[in-house]
């Protein structure tokens, strides 16, 4: 393994390891400081609108500017957002008004910073010289062990430090993240420069909004991303509404609230384990076999967990969901990466990061609709219900049963931008499935 693939992942590990430790430390910290829930809340709330509409919005930007650079400066974003709390903490003294503001910048970066990352991932599988499979599946690993380790650190920093400052070590590892990406050659993050494609019938629409709309198009008409975008906001949907309020709720109830990180770690220990399988074994076998054996794995798990039975069963569910998601992740990672056209990646994986975004807390007002009108036992039902349709999408969609690489005769005219992992797959040639697909 060469240094551009070692540079990525150690950067997305501290990326989402900073993300993982903030998400705990902060609502923390803004509740010791305002004393207010409320406060947390209101941080939340008016964090997730920003964030969502960079997502949508920057696309476009991604898809201009050197993605690489994307990556770093989107890190950098996000580290002087949370370095600057216990910076004002130290000159004038913290309040609400200050988290949000901070919040909100945070948010520019956080949603942008994912698509440039995920925008990178073709670039370093050709010029890292690495497996898809076997990168993508290294990727859900490390995601899973920042999750497994990111709670248990911001636990251990709080006790440690005082108030703001262990927000100084969530900046330093976005910081650091940056630092790293800045390993990887400048060339591997260059995109062709949309308008200037000397191809016949790729330019791209000159203006910013009519680029926007043409990523979005090329979501809407491919059958292929609409089903894998169901697929991913079901998942995301369904996930944030058990780990945020359901499973909260629920041990409350049974008067066994510190299980509730057990179960996390259980689902964490999952992912890391079914993504270490796929990075392992994912080249080998039909991907439809893989596809079907994460969907019916998730499915089991969600059967086990969902009827809340016992804690035991309910850990057993929790750890089984994780490892089909370890494997789910890995494989549509890949698809992702043969099937988003190069010109338009960061504005299609944009508009799929920011749905995802707002999936979470969509799914936790879901679940708690259902828990104040009924009981935490029918919102658990109603959670594996939603998952049913996803079930259904996956089974049924005919764009998602063809999922083997396509051959190098079509992509033959991409030159260096075509390659991937298991064949050649060229921007006109994409763009081309992209219009069959509809």
């Amino acid at each position: 393994m060469n240094l551009v693939p070692v540079a990525y992942l150690a950067s997305t590990l501290l990326s989402l390891l900073g993300n993982s430790i903030a998400g705990i430390a902060l609502p923390l910290v803004v509740l010791q400081v305002t004393g207010s829930a409320l406060g947390a809340g209101t941080v939340a709330a008016a964090t997730a609108v920003p964030a969502v509409a960079a997502g949508l919005l920057m696309g476009v930007v991604i898809d201009r500017v050197n993605r690489r650079t994307a990556s770093v400066v989107t890190d950098l974003v996000s580290a002087s957002s949370v370095a600057a709390l216990p910076v004002i903490d130290m000159v004038a003294g913290l309040h609400l008004g200050w988290f949000v503001l901070c919040g909100v910048v945070g948010s520019l970066g956080d949603v942008p910073g994912m698509t440039a990352r995920d925008a990178l991932l073709p670039a370093v599988v050709r010029h890292g010289r690495l497996g898809a499979e076997r990168l993508l599946g290294l990727r859900e690993s490390l995601s899973a062990l920042a999750m497994l380790v990111g709670p248990a650190a911001a636990g251990t920093l709080m006790v440690l430090l005082d108030g703001s400052a262990v927000l100084w070590v969530t900046a330093a590892t976005s910081a650091a993240a940056a630092l790293l990406t800045l390993l990887i050659p400048r060339e591997v993050g260059k995109v062709h420069a949309p308008g200037h494609d000397p191809r016949p019938g790729a330019e791209s629409p000159a203006g910013g909004w009519a680029q926007l709309r043409e990523g979005w198009r090329a979501l809407g008409r491919s059958r292929f991303l609409l089903a894998v975008t169901t697929l991913s906001v079901v998942a995301a949907l369904v996930l944030a509404a058990l780990q945020g309020l359901v499973l909260p709720v629920w041990f409350t109830l049974v008067d066994r609230p510190g299980m509730l990180g057990f179960v996390l770690s259980a689902l964490a220990a999952g992912m890391l384990l079914g993504g270490a399988v796929y990075a392992a074994a994912g080249a080998r076998g039909r991907r439809r076999t893989w596809f079907l054996v994460g969907l019916a794995g998730s499915t089991a798990g969600f059967a086990v967990l969902v009827p809340l039975a016992s804690v035991a069963t309910v850990l057993v569910g929790a750890f089984v969901v994780g490892v089909s998601n370890g494997l789910f992740g890995g494989l549509l990672g890949v698809l992702m990466i043969e099937r988003v056209p190069e010109r338009l990646r960061g504005r299609v994986l944009g508009t799929q990061n920011a749905v995802l975004t707002a999936a979470a807390p969509l799914g936790i007002v879901v679940a708690a609709v259902l828990v104040e009108g009924w009981s935490v036992e029918v919102a658990a039902a109603g959670l594996g219900a939603v998952w049913l349709v996803a079930l259904v999408v996956g089974v049924a969609a005919r764009s998602l049963r063809r999922l083997e690489p396509v051959d190098g005769a079509d992509g033959a005219e991409g030159g260096d931008d075509a390659e991937v992992q298991g064949g050649h797959v060229g921007d006109d040639a994409q763009d081309r499935r992209l219009v069959r697909d509809a």
